[in-house]
């Protein structure tokens, strides 16, 4: 088969690596003349800004998922590595989706299944490209698979169990609306049928809308009272405690053992960059939350703590919209250190709310040398900068890296 790889990053690597196989042809096409990956040795390549120009010479077209379908218009078949995983895994999966919380709760599903002793494979959106693990999956295992609205975009089959965390404004600086971004999502229960699972935020809106498009005879909403089971969740804020319950409903139909869920819950100390305690310099406490990319993720770090609050706000704009999270800052008596792209963007809305701000247009140095200027002993300075990272650091992890390394300097 004409097989082309379009873009190619982390996750086109991998694609070229399943899909090179004796029986195909294939070519790497990318838009950058320098994709994010080295090219392999002797491989077929079209590169530069006209590389999708036409490509009705290919049977089939793998897109990345970063990379809209739009562009592939004059493609005769796209498909992508979350079909073919799919379509091909012979293990159910439990895939997850939504906002913000999607690495966390994927996390807690994981480490819940795997005190029960199950065979658990923890892929896609959190680091592990599916296609990568598809040949060590084995029917009896369970597979938990992140799912971002660049993933679901063109997908033709949904996982057996869905959940669908809360759904609000994100990437979109690439969906061309936030109806596209909500339809995108909404492929994560578009193709169940009556034996899968809908597990939804009663709480969100649109996630209540997406459960009622799927088929699936079983709908379970949460957030719900954890009880007992409350104190085995370490981690902070309560938007963790709903993760804890969206995972808990994932998992009711593969585990029984309460222990194993209080172990499962109770071994999991969180995700890197998400609110993820740093140090303590001179009575004041650093949290690294640099994940934190759209407006809603801030706001729950700020709910996470009742001390005063210093948030170090700003970077590339995605298209969300800050009034909201303006004005958390202004209930929480929070001080914003605003940095950025967007800086001076976040700099006026606070203005204008009458919230204390501090423009710093320095590097990550410069900015937690500001935040400990501006932090009094007993408050937490929160890294939960509501933006994409690209216009100053490689990514979020970049960007995260860089504040724990300042403060530790301090």
């Amino acid at each position: 088969m004409k097989i082309a790889i379009a873009g190619y990053g982390l996750e086109g690597e991998q694609n070229y690596v399943y899909w090179n196989t004796p029986e195909n042809e294939v070519t790497i096409l990318d838009e950058k003349q320098v994709p994010d990956k080295p090219l392999p040795e002797n491989a077929k390549t079209i590169l530069g800004p006209d590389a999708y120009n036409d490509l009705s010479e290919y049977e089939m077209v793998v897109r990345t998922a970063g990379l809209p379908p739009r562009k592939l218009v004059s493609a005769k078949k796209v498909w992508s590595a979350t079909n073919e995983f799919l379509e091909k895994c012979p293990a159910p999966v439990i895939g997850v989706t939504g906002t913000k919380g999607k690495g966390t709760t994927s996390s807690l599903i994981a480490s819940i299944l795997q005190a029960a002793g199950k065979n658990v494979h923890l892929v896609g959106n959190i680091g592990t490209p599916a296609l990568a693990e598809l040949p060590n999956i084995s029917a009896d295992d369970i597979v938990v698979y992140e799912l971002s609205s660049f993933q679901l975009w063109d997908v033709k089959k949904s996982p057996h169990i869905a959940v669908v965390l809360g759904i609000e404004p994100d990437h979109l600086d690439v969906h061309d609306s936030m109806d596209e971004y909500v339809n995108a999502k909404a492929n994560i229960v578009r193709f169940q049928t009556g034996s899968d699972i809908t597990v939804f935020n009663k709480n969100n809106q649109l996630s209540r809308d997406i459960a009622q498009i799927s088929s699936a005879s079983l709908r379970r909403e949460y957030p719900f009272d954890l009880g007992d089971i409350a104190s085995s969740v370490k981690l902070p804020g309560r938007h963790n405690q709903e993760n804890a319950a969206a995972a808990l409903a994932a998992v009711m139909d593969y585990i029984k053992d309460k222990d194993a869920v209080m172990a499962g819950l109770s071994s999991f100390a969180g995700l890197p960059h998400r609110l993820k305690f740093v140090a303590e310099k001179n009575g004041v406490k650093y949290y690294d939350d640099s994940i934190a990319t759209t407006p809603g993720s801030a706001i729950a770090a700020l709910a996470s703590f009742e001390e005063p609050k210093v948030i170090i706000l700003g970077g590339h704009d995605k298209g969300a919209d800050y009034t909201e999270l303006i004005e958390s800052c202004e209930q929480a008596s929070a001080t914003v250190i605003a940095i950025g792209s967007n800086g001076d963007t976040i700099e006026r809305l606070c203005e204008e709310a009458g919230v204390p701000c501090v423009r710093e247009e320095g590097d990550m140095k410069a900015i937690v040398g500001r935040a400990r200027e501006t932090a009094g002993e007993g408050s937490v300075v929160i890294l939960s900068p509501a933006a994409a990272s690209f216009d100053m650091f490689k990514s979020y992890a970049d960007r995260g890296d860089q504040f724990i390394t300042a403060v530790q300097e301090l």
